[in-house]
């Protein structure tokens, strides 16, 4: 099975395996882990910060984040693509009580002047505006990537209006990779960053966030809180220690397949793709009306071993990764061709709903 779907369907590599079995461990929540505390360590110098705290899911490491510069009945802004508002089934205002003001930008990226007349006055009628959200690379606005200056735009913008910036880094290296900007270069436009490694890097699980020493003291208390309280979380630990040592330059093999993808995709007659929108390992296609739906299509390419995640209407999202090789990317297409030339619409088919992580 060809499986594209999404990044989060890697499995261990037998190197990671081995770097997890040979793990030392402890007890984290008494800080005795020293895997956890070495990626740790490790995480918050990378990103030129004070700390950082190790979390069981990106949803997790945003939602401390969101929760460490808000109280309730405050507001962040977020575009109307970002997986906070849309994807972590309400959390900000469950776990917090935080209101999300959702605005659209071009590419799912916000800048200085979509963000300008949003924050609230200082009013007692109002919900008070605390933080500004950015996600890089984007999901589902297209997988785009941040300019450096954008970012560093928008912080400065934040400062002077003395809100707070965190950044959904889910694929922060992915960014980094396709950017040509280093992650400390990032990191300094945001308060709190999280990262996580269930996606590109290819771990099993495991997401971090970082940020002052103050703010990571904050934020394990909402770790706990959240049911995020690790024993014995060196055995994963060591396998995002290993990605970063190990994976964050071939992040460039997946963003050359993503491209080759859409490159392929754009000559296959009812696709629409456009290589040059795709900027990372995110390939974003649509399919005719008139030969069916996404959902069908998607139905039909998994009976022919290949997995693409279909996003409702015509649109469909792929994914590349590190079990993705070229052969499978032509593989991929050659299925969709076959679909199209079959007739997949008029098959008895199982359907799947749109998948989006």
């Amino acid at each position: 099975m060809i499986d594209l779907r999404s990044d989060t369907v890697t499995k261990p590599t037998l190197e990671m395996k081995r770097a997890m079995f040979d793990a030392e461990v402890g007890d984290d929540m008494t800080g005795d882990d020293p895997t956890v505390n070495r990626l740790e360590a490790m995480v918050a110098d990378l990103l030129g910060k004070e700390a950082a705290v190790f979390a069981c899911s990106g949803t997790q490491s945003n939602q401390m984040g969101v929760r460490v510069h808000c109280v309730p009945g405050d507001e962040l802004l977020i575009n109307s693509t970002g997986h906070i508002g849309i994807f972590e089934t309400g959390a900000p205002a469950a776990l917090s009580g935080v209101t999300v003001r959702q605005i659209d930008a071009p590419k799912g990226m916000l800048s200085v002047d979509d963000l300008a007349d949003k924050p609230r006055h200082d009013d007692q009628h109002y919900c008070r505006t605390r933080l500004v959200c950015l996600e890089n690379t984007t999901n589902i606005a297209g997988g785009f990537v941040y300019p450096l200056q954008q970012m560093q735009q928008v912080s400065d913008w934040a400062q002077s209006q003395n809100l707070k910036m965190h950044l959904d880094g889910a694929r922060f290296f992915n960014a980094c990779v396709a950017g040509n900007y280093s992650p400390a270069d990032m990191a300094a436009c945001f308060d709190t960053i999280s990262i996580c490694f269930s996606k590109g890097l290819g771990c099993p699980m495991g997401s971090i966030l970082a940020g002052s020493a103050d703010q990571i003291r904050l934020a394990r208390r909402a770790r706990k809180m959240f049911g995020g309280a690790l024993r014995q979380a060196g055995i994963v630990a060591a396998a995002a220690i290993y990605a970063l040592e190990s994976h964050v330059d071939r992040l460039a093999e997946d963003h050359d397949n993503a491209k080759q993808m859409a490159t392929l995709l754009a000559e296959v007659d009812g696709i629409h793709a456009d290589a040059d929108l795709t900027e990372s390992n995110l390939v974003f296609f649509e399919v005719d009306a008139e030969l069916g739906t996404a959902v069908q299509l998607a139905a039909a390419l998994k009976q022919r071993g290949v997995q693409i995640g279909p996003m409702g209407g015509q649109k469909m999202r792929a994914a590349t990764h590190l079990d993705v090789s070229q052969d499978d990317v032509v593989a991929a297409v050659a299925a969709i061709r076959d679909c199209i030339a079959a007739g997949f619409s008029e098959q008895q088919l199982v359907g799947s709903g749109p998948y989006s992580q």
